[in-house]
């Protein structure tokens, strides 16, 4: 039976295709495997092969002439078959878009229909929150010609600045070298008495947070960009109030974060018991802390003190800790922090908190029975909640879940002018997200019609080793019904993470095994974070491995691990012995 060949999608945006040369003329006899013709687009060509032996009976498409994805474009006839019938009935060509690909795109976004162009300049808005996405989406307006308010209620740089990403990651800094030092003497570094100043550790955490929320303080001044201290709460669609002061606006971000779930076990507020607010800021290093929550401040908090010298326990209801993440990656994590002392119960539920004179006893089930954990310290790590009950939404009608405001992809809410950011709206919390969302929003506010993509978020965890992820987990591939293949390079094979000790590192790449286009890559290891941006900009630019392999990598870093990793996906690693 004669098959059809068609223009293959070679991309998730991809709609049509140039057939830039055909290997084959109509009449000669083709072998599977036989590259046919070779299709390009605007970022890549392809090589189409046939699928079966036979007789290329049909050639719908010529040389320079575009097709749609899954339009026909050839069809080859099984021996036997007479090629001049088939080729009278062969199916017609889909239409070409060409004509149509030069006229604009039409939009419905409410803000290009509501916003007109001679709205721009002086257009009055208020940016409701000082965090990672308010602070950008406020330099981003201004820059675009709007009259911007910020309105913040504690600090400006808000949770990530002020008791997030960067205080942690100051701790986390010292806390490596602290552990390279007196685990040194392999390297041939030996330090005596070596030891952390936590008063000076928590003076130089200040200052890079002081240093950065100044920075931002002058990025506002430098903007035209005016500040308002206070809390915000909608009088109506078009103001707010905020103190005694009433705010009219044409067009309002909210932008407010998330705040700490705090769940209603009995004993949960005696002394002790803290959020990672708290546990930035303790007087010394505990020496017992039992961690409630096997997500990523939780794991960060317990690498951080574990390191230090405090025994740490973690309790998760999961049967995995990190869920986000590739569980090959986070099982490799796990079993290094158990490494530094960690103690694990996974698929257990802490049920209560019990004073113990100076100790807090934390009584878990667990799939072998109830247990009593006993520590100084308890951290509450069991996720964040969209910061919005001060706001009075309903006042302006906007549409929210249980706190959660309700956005398009626009970042737009129910109320027209009306937009919402971050946390306090979004799938993905995570500063980075909350930035490009703000400069969406942004441009929305001022008439443009851009749509937020998540499919390049990468997520960092800063455990040790660090671990960083773009795009699908295996997992998530499967489930999506994608045929894939997988790419794995150990970085024990890497010679500068073994200079670092990244001897446990991975990078794994998930495939499409089609057309070998990449759709998500993970590592742990000396770097990962750093090293996420060419998986994130792969993801981007709809890169197949091929791309990675032949960009040259420089040597010696961990990045020469990443195109190993690209080549491991059919086999062709260098520096692996063949499986």
């Amino acid at each position: 039976m004669a098959v059809t060949i068609t223009m293959p999608k070679l991309g998730l945006t991809m709609t049509e295709g140039t057939v830039s040369s055909w290997s084959k003329k109509a009449g000669d006899p083709v072998s599977e495997g036989d590259v046919l013709f070779v299709v390009s687009t605007d970022k890549l060509t392809y090589e189409v092969k046939a699928e079966c032996d036979g007789i290329l009976a049909s050639v719908l498409v010529a040389e320079g002439d575009d097709a749609p994805v899954a339009a026909p474009v050839a069809v080859i006839a099984e021996p036997g078959e007479d090629p001049a019938s088939l080729a009278e009935s062969a199916p017609a060509p889909a239409p070409s878009k060409t004509a149509d690909k030069d006229k604009p795109i039409e939009t419905t976004s409410p803000a290009a229909s509501s916003i007109q162009e001679s709205d721009r300049g002086g257009k009055k808005v208020v940016v409701i929150g000082g965090g990672p996405g308010g602070y950008v989406c406020a330099i981003k307006l201004a820059q675009l010609g709007a009259s911007v308010t910020v309105v913040e209620k504690e600090r400006m740089g808000g949770t990530c600045l002020n008791w997030g990403c960067i205080p942690t990651k100051v701790l986390v800094h010292t806390a490596e070298l602290y552990h390279e030092t007196i685990n040194g003497s392999d390297l041939g570094l030996i330090v005596k008495d070596a030891s952390v100043d936590w008063a000076a550790l928590m003076t130089r955490k200040t200052g890079v947070v002081d240093q950065l929320v100044g920075g931002v303080e002058g990025l506002m001044v430098a903007n035209g960009i005016d500040v308002v201290y206070g809390e915000a709460s909608f009088v109506s669609a078009g103001s707010l109030k905020i103190g005694n002061d009433t705010l009219e606006f044409d067009a309002a971000v909210v932008a407010t974060g998330s705040e700490t779930v705090t769940p209603p076990i009995p004993g949960v507020d005696l002394p002790g018991i803290v959020t990672s607010k708290e546990a930035l800021s303790f007087d010394s290093v505990p020496k017992s802390m039992t961690v409630v929550g096997g997500g990523v401040i939780g794991m960060e908090f317990a690498c951080v003190y574990a390191t230090l010298g405090t025994k740490v326990t973690v309790v998760e209801m999961l049967d995995t800790v990190l869920p986000p993440i590739d569980r090959e990656i986070s099982a490799i994590a796990r079993a290094s922090m158990e490494a530094l002392g960690v103690k694990f119960h996974t698929s257990s539920k802490v049920t209560g908190f019990t004073d113990k004179g100076g100790k807090i006893a934390t009584s878990v089930e667990t799939p072998d029975g109830p247990i009593s954990v006993e520590s100084e310290k308890v951290l509450m790590s069991v996720g964040r909640k969209a910061s919005t009950a001060s706001l009075n939404l309903e006042n302006a009608g906007i549409r929210h879940d249980r706190g959660k405001i309700t956005v398009d992809r626009f970042m737009a809410t129910s109320v027209p002018g009306i937009y919402a950011i971050g946390d306090c709206c979004s799938p993905i919390q995570l500063a980075h997200v909350a930035s490009a969302e703000g400069e969406i929003a942004a441009e929305n506010v001022m008439g443009e019609s851009k749509a937020m993509d998540y499919k390049t978020v990468p997520s960092c965890v800063y455990t040790m080793p660090e671990l960083a992820s773009v795009g699908l987990t295996e997992e998530e591939a499967v489930k999506r019904a994608h045929s894939i293949k997988i790419g794995r390079f150990p970085l024990s094979a890497n010679g500068k993470s073994l200079i670092m000790k990244g001897y446990d590192g991975l990078i794994k790449f998930v495939v499409d095994d089609r057309y070998d286009e990449i759709l998500g890559v993970h590592i742990i290891g000396p770097r990962a974070t750093d090293l996420i941006v060419e998986g994130a900009l792969a993801l981007r630019l709809e890169a197949t491995v091929d791309e990675v392999v032949t960009t040259i990598h420089a040597h010696p870093t961990v990045g020469e691990a990443l195109a190993e990793a690209a080549l491991a996906v059919n086999g062709k690693a260098i520096h692996m012995p063949p499986s």
